[in-house]
């Protein structure tokens, strides 16, 4: 297995329970993090061998860009496309925080943390 890590990736999005976050918006950072198999693609050096991490923004982005009240519902939106559009990731986790939270107080982010592993559908 290998690691995979794509890292403070930035974003202005539109979560929260506020209506006030939905309509200003906020700046994000996520930060994601998949094992894979990477011998093959380390030995023929083709990209179709290896988890893209260009595919891997291009998720990130495209789910923190659907408003949720919650982080946790984004990041869980982030696990299950990754899962269900790459069969080459084994686990995953995703960091979502959002800097700068209105929560009152110096506060520099707020983050979830959440992992996922590929469900075996062995019956």
């Amino acid at each position: 297995m290998g690691i995979i890590k794509v890292e403070n990736i930035r974003i202005y999005a539109y979560h929260g329970c506020l209506k006030e976050e939905k309509k200003i918006g906020s700046d994000y950072r996520v930060d994601l993090q998949v094992e894979a198999d990477l011998r093959t693609s380390s030995e023929s050096d083709k990209l179709s061998d290896t988890v893209d991490y260009v595919f891997l923004n291009k998720v990130i982005k495209e789910e923190m860009l659907k408003p949720s009240h919650l982080l946790e519902t984004v990041g869980k939106r982030i696990l299950d496309r990754i899962f269900n559009e790459d069969p080459r990731i084994e686990k995953a986790t995703v960091w979502v925080s959002k800097l700068n939270p209105p929560i009152g107080g110096d506060v520099a982010r707020v983050t979830i943390k959440m992992s996922d592993k590929r469900k075996n559908h062995l019956n």
